[in-house]
């Protein structure tokens, strides 16, 4: 049997803050305000599309009555540009590769709307390495809701193992409550010190990452 290996998107595989800044800046200027920076967007990423836009909308204090409104306008924008500036963190090709070279299945499980998702997967040419794709919208759940996460298993080819990949709070979360080993990505959207962020191992460089699956293997049944 196999190792099951499903990972977040955003903050994980690929750094897609500028795109996703870029989409709120666009609805952002389309009501008269002034763009907000990445740093601050970042701060907003984790839990979806709705809930950035939500948490854009209460920082520039504007009226929560026109939530959907303004989240249809920057998914909008955003399925315009998804890929401009969106690239794979160091070494991701290279690294799905070696895991698949291993063995394993490989699935996508993220709060992006699953259109745009593949989108950027495809556009970045990593489409190849994933058997699923589950975006924020695929379900009635999302992460943090286990649900969305087992669903991205159960969607893989068989397999007897079962690893998360993510790099936030969101993340980790969602591998508590499915109670899925999480490896932990340090250099993505986090808001939190590593230390806060339960994890069963983290790393700085996807280059690790298959060094840190075998090693789970065998150090723990899961």
């Amino acid at each position: 049997m196999k190792t099951a290996i499903v990972f977040d998107l955003d903050g994980t595989l690929v750094d897609s803050i500028g795109d996703l800044a870029g989409a709120a800046n666009r609805m952002l200027a389309g009501v008269g305000r002034d763009p907000l920076s990445l740093e601050v967007i970042k701060r907003f990423v984790g839990n979806g599309l709705p809930k950035l836009v939500e948490r854009v909308i209460q920082h520039c204090a504007l009226p929560m009555d026109r939530h959907n409104e303004l989240t249809q306008a920057t998914l909008s924008h955003y399925n315009t540009a998804a890929s401009d500036t969106t690239v794979p963190y160091p070494g991701i090709p290279e690294t799905l590769s070696r895991l698949q070279d291993k063995g394993c299945v490989l699935g996508v499980c993220t709060n992006k709307p699953e259109a745009p998702a593949r989108h950027v997967l495809d556009a970045l040419d990593l489409s190849r390495y994933f058997d699923a794709v589950l975006g924020g919208d695929t379900l009635n759940a999302r992460k943090p809701d286990p649900t969305h996460l087992m669903a991205s298993f159960e969607a893989l080819p068989p397999h007897d193992k079962r690893l998360f990949v993510g790099d936030s709070e969101v993340d980790a979360e969602t591998s508590v409550r499915a109670k899925i080993p999480f490896l932990l990505f340090t250099e993505g959207y986090r808001k939190s010190p590593v230390a806060e962020i339960p994890n069963h191992v983290s790393y700085g460089s996807a280059t690790e990452l298959p060094a840190l699956v075998e090693r789970l293997s065998q150090e723990r049944q899961y």
